[in-house]
């Protein structure tokens, strides 16, 4: 039987009134993977958060090895070694890795000093426990992602941990990284640590995970050894409602939106050529620094193509800046939202006109009335969740964030949109709404462009493919000509004849 350490009863967690947890169990034992999933705004997050006793429940019981533990703090979480990896990992840029992975063993043995030959011993020896091959006294802003979260983990283990939390430690990695994370963490559950993964994307729970427990609207809806949950099980308890992955086939046009050719990039991609009809899904993919996202860049004016031709509903385009693009009607929706997609302290409304101010202009001033009439209207056609159009756009879920990115872009009236990583960090349900708009918006004429590395979301959603390594492409691929398992063998071995 299971050695249990950790056991939640009927955990309650309200704020200012909102329910975000109606009575949660969930345990937690020694020597498995456990996976919490649910779409945003379920309340992971916050459970996430009882158990490291950031906050306290405003009801229910919290057991740690049987023993009933009451006014949890995260300083007596830490002793009864659970550690948090939340999504930015929370580790010093200007810091060296020894420093950071030293530094939560100092707080909590309350040393008032760092002994620097004592945190290198440490650094090394809890990097070797991960197998990391990264330098000790290399700044921490100059690591990768992944290398970045190794030393969150690292710095995890060398304060005893029984129980490792990693809140979606998946969002920013590339599909080798993962695969390296996964080894990682199968090494540590072998050992006899408990991990419990936040995550939301099927194939990588599948791929790890040994029980799930799944919440919905702050409750449980089902919990079991991973095996009890074939796909449609999983995510009608995710959602709630049936989603069927259908492979989209458009309607045939001869109506050409955007031709592309012999489009390059010194640097980065050359020879890149494709064309766009009415009802086309084009995804383009590869590796990182294959050119892939580049090539979005380049459409958008961000880093102008330094040879080729660009051609919109049939008049050559040149576009030199992010104006040239905006004015010859191209949308582009950035794969880092929060930086580069939003005005995260600004309100619903004031985001979703930022790309078309002009059209709200009267008498030098902008029309409020009208700009909120509009808001309104996109919140409800995109399918968004939100309270109004004034709060701040911040405080939205990835998912209904990334439909008012796409609803910014929309409000020009593009003639082509380019969507970088269009649903990353975005849950379930919003992800079949949002592929299920940019369907909507190809059969009215739009161009779409889909950029990301996700298999399942350029198989199901796009009906022609451009695979890019070392900046160079494939040729266009049509996806009905191959299987879901021929194109990820394709993308694996990218350098090879594709045809």
């Amino acid at each position: 039987m299971a050695e249990e350490l950790i056991r939640l009863e009927k955990i309650k967690k309200y704020f200012n009134g909102v329910k975000a947890l109606k009575g949660v169990d969930l345990t937690i034992n020694k020597g498995e993977i456990h996976c919490l999933a649910g779409e945003n705004g379920c309340g992971k997050s916050t459970l996430i958060k009882v158990i490291s006793g950031a906050h306290e429940p405003t009801d229910g019981k919290i057991y740690f090895c049987n023993k009933e533990k009451t006014h949890l703090s995260p300083i007596d979480s830490i002793h009864m070694g659970v550690q948090v990896i939340y999504q930015d990992f929370a580790v010093f840029p200007n810091l060296s890795v020894a420093e950071n992975i030293a530094m939560n063993k100092n707080l909590v043995e309350n040393n008032k000093k760092m002994n620097w030959k004592k945190a290198r011993e440490l650094s090394i020896k809890a990097l070797d426990m991960v197998g990391a091959k990264i330098d000790p006294d290399i700044l921490v802003e100059r690591l990768s992602i992944s290398n970045k979260q190794m030393v969150a983990i690292s710095r995890a283990l060398i304060n005893d941990a029984k129980v490792l939390i990693l809140d979606e430690p998946t969002t920013a990695l590339t599909a080798r990284e993962v695969n390296l994370l996964n080894e990682t963490l199968r090494k540590l559950k072998e050992k006899g640590m408990a991990i419990v993964i936040v995550n939301h994307k099927l194939d990588e729970i599948y791929d790890i995970a040994d029980r799930l427990t799944i919440l919905r609207n702050g409750q449980n809806v089902a919990t079991g050894l991973i095996e009890e949950f074939d796909r449609k099980r999983f995510v009608n308890c995710m959602t709630g409602r049936e989603i069927v992955d259908e492979i989209y086939q458009p309607v045939t046009s001869d109506q050409e939106i955007c031709k592309v050719s012999n489009l390059g990039l010194t640097g980065y991609f050359q020879n890149v050529d494709f064309s766009l009809y009415k009802g086309d899904v084009l995804g383009i993919t590869g590796l990182l620094g294959s050119g892939r996202g580049e090539i979005g860049d380049a459409l958008f004016g961000i880093n102008p193509a330094t040879e080729g031709t660009i051609s919109i509903n049939g008049e050559d385009r040149k576009i030199n800046s992010i104006s040239d693009a905006v004015k010859y009607g191209i949308g582009y929706v950035p794969e880092d939202r929060l930086t580069q997609g939003l005005f995260l302290t600004r309100s619903i409304s004031d985001n979703t006109v930022a790309a078309s101010l002009s059209e709200y202009m009267e008498n030098g001033k902008l029309n409020r009335n009208k700009i909120d009439r509009v808001t309104a209207k996109w919140i409800e056609d995109i399918g968004c969740v939100a309270a109004s159009t004034e709060i701040p756009i911040k405080t939205l879920s990835g998912g209904n964030a990334q439909k008012m990115v796409i609803a910014k872009w929309l409000n020009t009236h593009p003639k082509l949109l380019i969507l970088n990583g269009p649903t990353v960090g975005v849950d379930i349900g919003s992800k079949f709404d949002i592929h299920k708009i940019l369907h909507e918006l190809a059969a009215t004429g739009v161009g779409v462009i889909i950029i990301t590395d996700d298999l399942s979301e350029l198989y199901y959603n796009c009906n022609k493919l451009i695979i890019m390594s070392n900046g160079e492409s494939s040729g266009v691929l049509q996806m009905k000509d191959y299987t879901e398992s021929e194109i990820s063998e394709m993308i694996k071995n990218a350098t090879k004849d594709l045809k």
